[in-house]
């Protein structure tokens, strides 16, 4: 009987024992933890690291698109500028041809010519044309004679003793003109200064 009341006592559904949390060992229960992040985790996103490579590769398409944009604006700018080189001089050019034109008539006027005179004022009449042309143009004489000598403006060919006293330091002679164009020396005057 008392074999009985033994497997009684095992099979009656108060001593059969099932897995209820509190029973649980850790290791079970961070297994079924495991098992049910799994089942619950979703298919994962595009992680930091892609993110950073599809940065990476718009930032180098832009750099390159940029990079050619600014070749093709160099390489532009520098024909342009050739072509700037080859023709800056054409204004002037073309208005100086009238005065080559007035030349060529003065030379068949001279082989013909019997009388001085008439020459004479046809070069002037060119020689005054040639000038206002390059006034237009920015072209400007500079005045030296009496004027202190001044090293950024004048060439001293050589210095003589000053004539009076007020002369000294001062142009006395000018042996070639100086020129300015709009306002900047193109050519230094050569004088004589006074001692």
């Amino acid at each position: 009987m008392l074999k009985k009341k033994k497997k009684e006592n095992m099979d009656t559904p108060e001593n059969i024992s099932e897995p209820t949390p509190e029973n649980l060992t850790e290791e079970q229960q961070l297994k079924d933890q495991q098992a049910e992040t799994v089942e619950t985790e979703e298919i994962p996103g595009p992680t930091a690291e892609d993110k950073l490579k599809d940065e990476l590769s718009q930032a180098n398409d832009k750099y390159l698109r940029l990079y050619a944009e600014f070749d093709n604006f160099r390489r532009r700018t520098q024909k342009e500028r050739a072509e700037a080189r080859e023709t800056e001089g054409k204004e002037l050019i073309i208005a100086l041809l009238p005065v080559l034109d007035d030349f060529e008539r003065a030379q068949r006027a001279m082989e013909t010519a019997v009388d001085v005179a008439p020459v004479k004022e046809g070069v002037t009449l060119i020689q005054n044309k040639l000038k206002n042309i390059l006034t237009q143009k920015g072209l400007a004489e500079m005045g030296s004679i009496g004027s202190p000598f001044d090293a950024d403006l004048h060439e001293a060919i050589t210095n003589i003793p000053a004539p009076t006293d007020d002369l000294k330091g001062k142009v006395i002679d000018e042996m070639e003109k100086g020129y300015t164009l709009k306002d900047r020396v193109i050519r230094f005057a050569k004088v004589i200064v006074g001692a």
